[in-house]
């Protein structure tokens, strides 16, 4: 079992270079043998088939929008590359019905044929070859470093390049000798060119002249039967099948024997570079996080979570932890309640684990805020980097103002996102973060700390670490799983980077310098704090805290902005501490949660109810944008009055920021295809097919055929909903969805207007869709695109046309076919019916039309509806995101509805973040934000790092270096460190 266990590891990435080399190979050849001799052609005959040419036009250009999204991808994601593949598929399988690529001088028809052919006997070759090969390599036989299996996609892949390459030499070449099928020009410049005697430069020959030679001498006819050895003759001949039927003057076709020579060179290839020791050159590193820095790149950051997926695991992973978390841990299991229990004896002391007093005889102190971080790499990394550097150079006000590191971190929750698992931990928080400020050398990703905090060598209490610390609360996304993954990493890991986690609770108590502290409350899912929870702040508050003290609440949510977003009251527990036991001493109030920035003042103070001062929101560490326009009516907060000092970014950017819903909805979110082209083909489902459309085809006026088309949309529409059960109960399904998916911030009679109108968009675009596509396949039957008589009308055309093109006097094709029991040519067959989906449509649609859908076997009616499927995914994939993104930019600008939904779909990484403090000598708190307008989205190892990496050898700790983060934007993106800026800057003065 350990054998066959490593034959499926990959052990040894692998990057099958010879395929990037092939497809190369394949783009060079077709310019050199069609484009010169059939693009001036195809410019010369334009003016003949406008019309056509049109159409070609619309149909490239849709199939580009559809396919703009992935552009730019190139291994990752695999969607990209399956819907490259499948688009290509759909748009050859639709320009071979289309009549002008004759004019081309291409002979389309036979080459799809060809392509087919090959594609197949490719595959089907390639995969008998690596099972053989992993065969050998099990039973010793083969190289070990030769275990790595290849993906199904590069075969695929080389297959299909493989195949393209002949079919070009059959383009040009022909098939049995260079003059066959060729085509000929007939501009006159081309005709000079193929007619001159001339050669170029340094003797070389034209390009006619070189194309003959290629053709006649290295792509020429393989020779007779008794030009080759024994068994050479017997399997390419059958010599011994017809010793006195063969002439001995039989060709074998030059295309296949090019395509067993592209087959040899591909297995030639494989086999050499797996057993010569490529892996042992290329080995993968193990080693630390210095080391691996060294070897790569780039750094391994991840993409922003894609909210809207219809394809993402974590995404249903973490709707169904929600609705656990809901159930069981609501009043029913609370970690904090077991955190309280499993607390030392001694509440409020110096030996409880809620309670650091360790920075309180410092003569000031300067500490970080953030929040929302662990969601995209590339922001989350560049405010970590930010918070590393020891000196950051801002611009605030004009001036470039120099603000050094701080030594304490908070984290004001939601630190990984979608879901609190060791994955999004590992890879969305501390790697960004170790990135930034390198851990110490015997730190160990596995260890787990069983009694906090562990110290350096040397340090015998907190109070003589100099280095910066971490402490954290968590948010609702490190509640999805009962706060495991959060105790786990942050109550009981000693290092987040290259920051100091003392931390043992998920809520916490820091006296600072000077009179203040800060209140780190962990609300859960409750937007509250629990009553132990309370109960031990209470006492604090009673015990330690000072008449002329100053506290921070630091919590996750901004309740006085959500609670007057949608008309509620929350944190009962929060508000009775800070009102009734602080009375006054609560001078500001940070959270996160909303990923903006803004800041509220109380305007006047009043004798008789106890205010907070500020308060401020700054939720931008590292996820997704949130807007701030929807919040700019707040002004009032557990009775007392507030005004607007800041907001980031501004109301106007905000309200510009969302039209991208309607503009860039799809090319952030494809994932968002699958449920979307499924949700649109049930609801047109049940109207396939359409088959009285003359009112439409009639030659009358454009007026006239819009109006018809109007009506006929209008019945298709009454006939679903009177008639049909799939796709009437898929429109029950949606308009109860959509109700849902409108916030309950308005009325319920709004809520169902607006999810009418939004399901009713959606219906139309189907109907309009599904209307579309019944036209064209009626107008292709009528010009006699599209055949109706057979399925298999492409195979039986290929196979008259077989013996002409491609002759077997020796009987190798029914050798074969016997070999194969009748598979081989069986495959063929069903290939190309399932490649020519379009008349497959055509000839079903036509039988449905003249004997209903009740006389079509059970069989065919799938097999219809699979065919319109992938045609009609296509069509409907960029409406649905259209129309979604269109009622996304309305409510958000016109109602302030859906601001979480209308803003996480754009996953906008930059207006970044984080808010600096300064505890002065005097006792005032210095309050500075922090923020970075464009986060880079490529990086480069620094040199300055590397540098002093080194130069120290790991010899002094990171936070003590000039250069601490490993990697430094790559140009033309600007560095963070250089363009940061001051968006907010005031002063709270002690007591």
């Amino acid at each position: 079992m350990d054998k066959v266990r490593t034959m499926l590891t990959h052990k040894y990435p692998y990057p099958h270079e010879h395929s990037r080399h092939a497809v190369l190979a394949v783009i060079i050849g077709w310019v050199f043998f069609l484009s010169s001799d059939n693009m001036h052609t195809l410019v010369y005959k334009l003016d003949n088939n406008l019309k056509w040419w049109s159409m070609y036009g619309c149909l490239f250009g849709f199939f580009y929008f559809f396919a703009s999204p992935f552009y730019g991808k190139t291994i990752q994601p695999s969607y990209s590359n399956f819907s490259r593949w499948y688009v290509a598929w759909l748009m050859v399988a639709a320009c071979y019905h289309l009549p002008s690529f004759q004019s081309m001088g291409v002979d389309i028809k036979m080459n799809l044929s060809l392509f087919l052919t090959l594609f197949l006997s490719s595959v089907t070759a390639l995969i008998l070859f690596h099972i053989t090969f992993l065969g050998l390599w099990y039973f010793g036989l083969a190289a070990r470093l030769a275990g790595k299996r290849p993906e199904i996609f590069i075969i695929l892949q080389n297959s299909a390049v493989l195949s393209i390459a002949c079919c070009y030499f059959y383009s040009h070449c022909g098939n049995r000798s260079p003059s066959f099928g060729r085509q000929r020009s007939g501009h006159l410049f081309f005709e000079y060119l193929k007619n001159s005697k001339k050669t170029w430069l340094w003797g070389w020959p034209t390009i006619q002249e070189a194309k003959e030679q290629i053709c006649s001498t290295w792509l020429g006819p393989v020779g007779s039967a008794s030009d080759y050895p024994f068994f050479s003759k017997w399997v390419l001949y059958g010599e011994l099948a017809c010793n006195e039927g063969c002439d001995g003057t039989a060709n074998i076709s030059p295309v296949y024997s090019l395509w067993a020579t592209f087959i040899g060179l591909y297995i030639a290839n494989y086999v050499v570079e797996r057993s010569t020791g490529w892996a042992l050159t290329h080995p993968t590193s193990t080693k630390g996080n210095n080391e691996l820095l060294s070897v790569s790149k780039t750094p391994m950051f991840l993409d922003m979570v894609p909210w809207y997926s219809g394809t993402s695991a974590d995404l249903f992973k973490t709707a169904f932890d929600l609705l656990v978390s809901v159930t069981l841990f609501l009043g029913r299991f609370d970690m904090r309640t077991m955190q309280a229990a499993m607390a030392k004896a001694q509440p409020c002391g110096k030996e409880d684990d809620f309670l650091y007093n360790h920075l309180s005889q410092r003569a000031d102190l300067w500490f970080d805020f953030m929040a929302d971080t662990g969601d995209g790499g590339n922001p989350t990394y560049t405010v970590a980097r930010l918070l590393a550097q020891p000196l950051l150079n801002v611009d605030m006000d004009g001036e470039k103002t120099r603000l050094p590191r701080g030594d304490l971190l908070l984290i004001g929750g939601d630190l990984a996102y979608p879901n609190p698992s060791p994955y999004s931990y590992e890879n969305r928080l501390f790697r960004p973060f170790e990135y930034a400020l390198q851990p110490p050398d015997f730190y160990n990703p596995a260890h787990i700390a069983v009694k906090k905090p562990e110290l350096p060598k040397g340090l015998k209490s907190l109070d003589s670490y100099e280095g910066p610390q971490c402490f954290a609360i968590p948010g609702n996304h490190d509640w999805l799983d009962g706060l495991e993954v959060f105790v786990r990493y942050i109550c009981h890991k000693s290092w987040l980077g290259g920051w100091l986690l003392p931390q043992k609770k998920s809520y916490f108590a820091l006296q600072l310098p000077q009179g203040w502290w800060v209140f780190g409350l962990d609300q859960a899912l409750y937007a509250d704090i629990d009553i132990l929870q309370f109960r031990y702040f209470s006492e604090l508050v009673r015990k330690q805290v000072k008449k002329k003290d100053s506290v921070i609440i630091m919590t996750h949510e901004p309740s006085w902005l959500l609670d007057w977003y949608w008309g509620g009251s929350t944190g009962p527990n929060v508000s009775h501490l800070i009102q009734d036991l602080l009375k006054g001493r609560c001078r500001i109030r940070i959270a996160g949660d909303l990923h903006h920035y803004f800041r509220h003042s109380l305007i006047s103070k009043s004798s008789k109810i106890p205010s907070i001062e500020h308060l401020l929101v700054n939720g931008c560490g590292g996820a997704f944008l949130h807007p701030t326009h929807v919040f700019a009516k707040f002004n009032h907060f557990l009775g007392s009055a507030y005004e607007k000092k800041a907001a980031y970014p501004s109301f106007e950017d905000s309200q510009r920021i969302a039209l991208g819903n309607i503009l860039k909805f799809r090319k952030k979110n494809w994932r968002f295809d699958v449920i979307g082209g499924i949700v649109y083909f049930v609801l047109a489902f049940s109207t396939f097919p359409q088959c009285d459309l003359d009112k439409i085809l009639q030659d009358n006026a454009f007026a006239v055929r819009i109006q018809n088309f109007l009506q006929t949309l209008w019945i298709a529409i009454l006939n679903m909903l009177e008639y049909s059960y799939i796709s009437l109960g898929g429109t029950l399904v949606l308009l109860i969805i959509a109700y849902f998916f409108v916030p309950p911030k308005i009325s319920r009679k709004r809520r169902l207007f607006l999810g009418f109108v939004h399901v009713s968009a959606h219906l139309t675009a189907a109907m309009i869709l599904m209307l579309l596509l019944e036209i064209a396949v009626e107008m292709c039957i009528r010009h006699g695109l599209l055949g109706t008589a057979g399925y298999h009308t492409l195979y039986e055309w290929y196979r008259s046309v077989e013996n002409e093109h491609f002759p077997d006097p020796t009987g190798l094709k029914a050798r074969i076919e016997f070999w194969t029991f009748g598979l081989y040519p069986a495959c063929i067959k069903y290939l190309m019916s399932a490649f020519d989906v379009p008349e497959v449509i055509a000839v079903t649609r036509m039988n449905i039309c003249k004997s209903g859908m009740a006389a079509l076997p059970r069989g065919y009616a799938l097999v219809y509806y699979l065919s319109i499927f992938v045609y009609y995914w296509v069509l409907s994939t960029p409406v649905v995101s259209l129309v979604f993104g269109c009622y996304l930019y309305i409510c958000i600008n016109w109602f302030n509805l859906h601001f979480d939904e209308a803003f996480s779909s754009l996953r906008i990484s930059n207006y970044k973040s984080f808010t600096r403090f300064h505890i002065t000598k005097g006792g005032n708190l210095e309050v500075y934000t922090v923020a970075v307008d464009r986060v880079p989205r490529e990086w480069v190892l620094d040199p300055r790092w590397e540098e002093e990496e080194q130069l120290l050898k790991g010899e002094s700790p990171s936070y003590t270096r000039k250069h601490p983060s490993s990697w430094s934007p790559r140009w033309p993106f600007p560095d963070p460190n250089h363009n940061a800026r001051v968006i907010d800057q005031f002063v709270i003065e002690r007591l």
